[in-house]
């Protein structure tokens, strides 16, 4: 007897269906899998037996095979165990044959309980777009599969309850639509900062436009601190890039059923010592790294030069496009990176080059070395550097609080907000990530603009990329000044923010 129940699968993070097909024949005992499972896919063999027996059910004595179809797509997971088990129960007789309509995802346990597995919201999201109207999952994966706002989700506990399920004998109510509560964890806010005034309107510029940041100062000046605090600026997610996140943290593992939506835009600050596939991603079954975890938030690199060069020279391609290609000899996956880039160092090795106290003792070599470890390709895609002096004393005794963040996001918000209605509010597009021909369009200069700018591109010997991103800087600029237009002083703070020389540059 053949049964078919179908489930999905789940490549990078974009779901597709699959039907485990099962045939019962009589001949010697036997149990196959095929379809190109792998390792955690053909020990199923074992989980399913022992669940099955341990529901209560009688485990056929005869020849089974179990095809996962299509047979040309590489199975990967424990989310088949649970379709698996079902169609040999189906095909046994033992439990009725469900709907062609409905789909089913988990892994078993050998008393027969379902695991929560990864990766269940891409799936949901591609249930949706198969056309399946039920969806079964483990109890805990529930909540997260409702945000496809597509089948009727079914929580359930173990195997039996869904064959009494199937069977008629008990009723399944779907599982309400997951709603986000309010943050009940503050975010770390700039009003904490004192001083460095210079510093947050840097950022200030960086969350309105999504510009990548190089913070440079000694020990102790507040790099990390200010950098830290960077997404309490940043606009909030629209559900859809909320989702595309999710959709990360999901294949990760990450999400928990209390939270199976990110509401705040991530923050990652990865060890300087994480190695390639640690920051770009891969693996035998590839998996994102830290900057598609970082996508549409914040990837922090603190004590810049101490990652590896190759490491870092990485991000190059993805900074650009946006996205990251893992290859393999199995195939290519290709992850979401839309990220803004915040890095911060010293200025030398022992941190206090330039400092009025003279208390520096590195050589001008030393520190040339130092700074070289940046290859200047990568310093070339950063578009904003800022110089982060040591905090004086009057500043630590100052009784009054600073700006707090949220006065900073209003800000933030308008300038988007005036970028949503140039570029279109689903294009996703931000002043960092313009196109060649809306820059000409929307980044003219008059003719007072573009002899300050000759100036500068002669003087600081920039290159064409670098002329693109200032411009894309004086644009944020304008449009935190709510102006149409971008005037010399627009420009001429967005050139001071390429003026910190590095030696490399």
């Amino acid at each position: 007897m053949i049964c078919s129940v179908r489930s999905l699968a789940i490549t990078g993070i974009q779901g597709s269906g699959v039907v485990a097909e099962c045939y019962i024949s009589n001949g010697l005992p036997g149990f196959d899998i095929v379809g190109l499972p792998d390792a955690a896919v053909k020990e199923a063999r074992e989980r399913v037996r022992a669940a099955a027996k341990n529901s209560g059910f009688t485990f056929p004595v005869s020849r089974i095979t179990v095809n996962l179809a299509p047979a040309n797509v590489k199975k990967a997971g424990t989310q088949y165990d649970l379709p698996i088990a079902l169609s040999i129960l189906c095909a046994a007789g033992a439990v009725r044959r469900p709907s062609q309509h409905t789909a089913f995802l988990g892994e078993l346990s050998l008393d027969g309980r379902l695991r929560p597995i990864a990766g269940v919201l891409p799936m949901a999201l591609a249930a949706k777009r198969e056309g399946i109207k039920f969806l079964f999952v483990p109890a805990e994966n529930a909540a997260e599969a409702t945000l496809a706002r597509g089948p009727e989700v079914y929580g359930v506990e173990s195997l039996r309850q869904i064959a009494e399920i199937l069977n008629g004998e008990k009723q399944a109510r779907p599982e309400p639509e997951w709603v986000p509560t309010e943050e009940a964890v503050p975010m770390a806010d700039f009003k904490d900062v004192l001083g460095q005034e210079n510093v947050k309107r840097a950022l200030e510029v960086a969350a309105a436009g999504g510009h990548n940041v190089l913070l440079i100062g000694p020990p102790g000046s507040g790099k990390s601190m200010l950098s830290k605090r960077l997404p309490s600026i940043l606009p909030s997610m629209t559900r859809e890039e909320a989702l595309e996140v999710s959709q990360i943290y999901s294949v990760m593992g990450l999400l928990s059923s209390k939270e199976p939506l990110l509401t705040r835009r991530p923050f990652r600050s990865p060890h300087h010592t994480i190695s390639n596939a640690g920051l770009a991603g891969g693996g035998t079954n590839p998996r994102p790294g830290e900057i598609s975890m970082a996508h549409q938030g914040v990837l922090f690199l603190d004590e810049l030069p101490e990652f590896h060069k190759d490491t870092l020279d990485l991000m190059r391609q993805p900074l650009e496009d946006g996205q990251v290609t893992i290859s393999r000899v199995a195939g290519a996956v290709t992850y979401p990176a839309e990220f803004m880039l915040v890095c911060a160092m010293n200025p030398c090795k022992c941190g206090w080059y330039g400092d009025p106290s003279g208390r520096c003792t590195c050589s001008e070599n030393s520190v040339k070395n130092y700074r070289s470890r940046i290859s200047g390709p990568l310093l070339d895609r950063i578009d904003i550097v800022v110089e982060v002096p040591a905090v004086h004393f009057e500043d630590l005794r100052r009784r009054a609080e600073a700006e707090p963040s949220a006065a900073v996001k209003e800000r933030v918000d308008k300038a988007r907000s005036i970028q949503n209605e140039r570029y279109g509010a689903d294009s996703g597009i931000c002043n960092a990530r313009m196109r060649p021909g809306q820059l000409r369009k929307y980044c003219e200069l008059d003719e007072a603009g573009a002899a300050l700018m000759k100036q500068a591109f002669e003087a600081m010997g920039l290159t064409a990329r670098s002329y693109d991103r200032i411009l894309k800087i004086a644009r944020t600029v304008a449009d935190l000044d709510g102006s149409e237009e971008i005037q010399p002083q627009h420009l001429a703070e967005a050139i001071q923010y390429r003026a910190v020389n590095l030696g490399n540059r």
